[in-house]
């Protein structure tokens, strides 16, 4: 079975259910990532898991060990720890056990950080378009604290959809990143707005419905085209299948290997 070689230095619930998990490795260090990128975080099924995720079924092994994927939320140079944005899935084998740990708690880590869900086949002078839903917005966050400079001319557009207000993580930090770097914009939206304890006043709906809006041609002053724009999406299927129709209806095409386009996608 793997080693724990790893140890949880911080903890942050934004709302039960969801948290920032900081993760330091013990006695060795961090590999060099892009932002973007995954690692991979484990625990033997032996580890207790959180009341709220109910039973099991079926009930693992006790000698399996759990491994999932987390994309990276941290810069790429920071060296001491490594963060996670993690969403409870109560059915999951391992998020029940990962909403268990404490700080000082130990955990797996994976030695080295993959994917292709980078910034490496975009050219510099291309504006970003992140949208995200849920967790998704995790990669951003990793690409926006290591490529964000308040001075440079490319502008980045952060797009995060979520049920309500508090599933909102990040969005302090993002309000406060807009107010000092004027190339970079920050639109939440919700679809649950009649939970709110407070009314809302911010966008209600989902992401596609927005950009069919014009809301990023409104804050930039031009109109976003696959000549000056790149797009990433992550999260819900649905919405990426809804962002892909609408993008290609605007001349703009998926990224892979053989074919380069402008749209850059990673689905959970």
């Amino acid at each position: 079975m793997p080693e724990l070689n790893a140890i949880v230095t911080q903890r942050i619930d934004f709302a039960p259910g969801l948290m920032i998990l900081r993760v330091t490795p013990d006695g060795w260090e961090l590999p060099d990532f892009k932002p973007g990128q995954f690692s991979v975080l484990g625990l033997p099924a032996s580890a207790p898991r959180v009341p709220e995720a109910g039973a099991e079924n079926p009930v693992p092994a006790p000698d399996t060990f759990i491994r999932r994927a987390y994309s990276i939320a941290s810069a790429s140079h920071e060296r001491e720890f490594i963060e996670f944005y993690i969403a409870m899935v109560t059915s999951g084998a391992l998020t029940p056990r990962l909403f268990a740990l404490n700080v000082g708690d130990r955990v797996f880590l994976s030695p080295k950080a993959t994917g292709m869900f980078t910034l490496d086949q975009v050219a510099a002078d291309q504006n970003l378009i992140f949208i995200g839903t849920g967790t998704g917005l995790a990669p951003y966050m990793s690409m926006i604290r290591s490529h964000v400079e308040a001075n440079e001319p490319r502008k980045f557009f952060v797009l995060h959809g979520a049920r309500n207000s508090w599933d909102l993580g990040y969005r302090t930090e993002l309000f406060y990143l807009q107010r000092f770097a004027p190339n970079f914009t920050y639109v939440p939206i919700i679809d649950g707005p009649d939970k709110e304890l407070v009314p809302w006043k911010g966008h209600v709906g989902f992401a596609q419905e927005l950009w069919k809006k014009g809301v990023i041609e409104q804050a930039w002053g031009f109109k976003p085209t696959p000549a000056n724009a790149h797009v990433f999406l992550c999260g819900n299927p649905l919405m990426i299948e809804a962002m892909k129709e609408v993008l290609g209806h605007e001349g703009f095409t998926v990224h892979t290997k053989q074919n380069p386009g402008q749209v850059h996608i990673e689905e959970f």
